[in-house]
């Protein structure tokens, strides 16, 4: 009878869940260590202000969740997965009128007025083959195409700034201010080459499975996945730090969900000099300033349609946002912030008391940003829905130290795992066809520093099992730290 081979997973977040349950699906013996309390890392829900309030610590809103090549080939729902689906993926209120980002591409395009053509043209071709497009760019960039004409055309669109892209193709506010939001989850100026397929990737997701989110809180995602790999026969070990690779019990491969910087804790020293460097120059992106709320009431909005989505664009018009996303890389916070917000709970009920609601924000600082912005971010909601201020019953503030304090992968509140420069997206952390190796043998990174980078896809910790099986099969075996 053969022995099973053995992995050790540190860390628990999407990546280091799905990298597990791929092993365990070809019949590893699995270990997943996670330093806290609950899985999931900054997939999770905690009571963070009053009594029956459930926020979501980290992520909120995941179509790459719903889209990820990965996670679709498994029974999620099974174990209880439920995609709350908000009658509009998003909305981006403008002074000037609301824009809506429907699941129907056509419905969508109706509200951009005399721009219809132009996103029908712009989205069509890419929506009509999402799979395809979806099996190649979430994965390491260097490699050969599975579906090269999509990818081609995707690359022609996606690689100019999305400031550019906005302009060249659009003419109407409302779709300039749509492309510009999707394309500001980037954590670059607008202006940065690249930031184009940023937006178009979150559009085509949203357009071919919406923006939905987990009945219940992000925590019953993580939880979801948890359950598989246990039904598989993995081993979770919660409360249960690692600080050093050496602390690991025997196995054929360690996978990694952390940091860079975490990995050159654990590896302490071990690692040649040149690809610790190369580690230690890894640029880190901007902070996020997160804000959960417990509100009284629904929030406000000005026009009250804004109430149909889920997830809601606070940055105005395309020169707004091309101001607010450059401000954090001068170390600045902008007077009229970009704020990402979740309203989960007027879709699902779980989340607040009868009548009652949570709020979900975040605004785009410096790295490692020590300030407040808490004004800023308060008044661009209040800017678009007036007297939001006496809805709030409770706030946390989390700045991007807490974020860190938190989950230590968050550096200085970076939630990207690393700036998404065109070279950060090439190598991350370093150009090869399988960046999720290590100089260690039989030791890989999986998190959201390397490809494809943030989002909950788990396509990162895929791909570094399919790596570490490859690997096993050619007799690579972990040596002794």
């Amino acid at each position: 009878m053969t022995t099973a081979q053995k992995a050790n997973i540190i860390g628990s977040g999407p990546n280091g869940l799905a990298a597990a349950i791929a092993l365990a699906q070809a019949g590893w013996k699995v270990t997943v260590h996670e330093g806290n309390s609950r899985v999931g890392g900054a997939l999770g829900s905690e009571a963070l202000t009053l009594p029956g309030f459930v926020h979501d610590v980290g992520s909120a809103i995941h179509p790459l969740g719903a889209a990820s090549p990965f996670f679709r080939s498994l029974p999620l729902h099974r174990f209880g997965l439920d995609w709350v689906q908000p009658p509009a993926a998003l909305a981006h209120p403008l002074e000037e009128g609301l824009v809506l980002m429907y699941r129907s591409l056509e419905e969508t395009a109706a509200g951009l007025g005399t721009d219809e053509g132009a996103y029908l043209r712009l989205m069509r071709p890419l929506v009509a083959n999402w799979k395809g497009l979806l099996d190649d760019t979430l994965r390491p960039l260097i490699h050969f195409p599975a579906h090269p004409v999509t990818l081609a055309r995707f690359g022609l669109r996606g690689l100019p700034p999305a400031s550019v892209l906005a302009r060249t193709v659009f003419r109407t506010p409302q779709a300039q201010a749509l492309l510009g939001g999707l394309a500001a989850h980037s954590g670059l100026p607008l202006s940065s080459p690249g930031t184009s397929a940023f937006g178009l990737m979150l559009a085509v997701s949203g357009h071919a499975v919406g923006w939905p989110f987990p009945r219940g809180g992000a925590q019953a995602f993580a939880d979801v996945l948890a359950g598989l790999l246990r039904e598989l026969g993995g081993e979770i070990v919660l409360n249960s730090p690692i600080s050093s690779l050496s602390e690991l019990p025997e196995a054929q491969a360690v996978i990694l969900d952390t940091s860079l910087p975490g990995f050159l804790r654990l590896a302490e020293g071990s690692l040649p000099a040149g690809y610790a460097a190369r580690l230690n120059a890894f640029r880190p992106g901007v902070g996020a300033f997160k804000v959960d709320y417990a509100l009284s009431g629904a929030v406000p909005w000005r026009d009250p349609r804004t109430a149909q989505a889920g997830t809601v664009h606070l940055g105005g018009a395309l020169s707004e946002l091309e101001a607010a996303e450059l401000a954090p890389h001068r170390r600045q916070v902008s007077p009229r912030p970009y704020v990402l917000l979740a309203q989960q709970s007027l879709f699902d009920a779980t989340r607040a008391p009868e009548g009652k609601h949570t709020l979900w924000a975040y605004v785009h600082v410096p790295n490692g940003y020590a300030g407040d912005a808490l004004p800023e971010l308060e008044a661009q909601i209040e800017r678009f829905a007036p007297g939001f201020s006496r809805t709030v019953l409770a706030r946390t503030v989390s700045t991007p130290a807490t974020l860190q304090g938190w989950n230590p992968n968050l550096v200085g509140g970076d939630v990207g795992g690393g700036a998404n420069t065109l070279w950060q997206l090439l190598a991350r952390p370093q150009p090869t066809a399988t960046p999720y190796r290590t100089p260690l043998p039989g030791v890989y990174l999986c998190s959201a520093s390397t490809p494809p980078g943030g989002g909950v896809h788990g396509m990162g910790g895929y791909w570094a099992a399919r790596a570490a099986m490859s690997d096993a099969a050619n007799g690579i075996r972990l040596k002794s730290i």
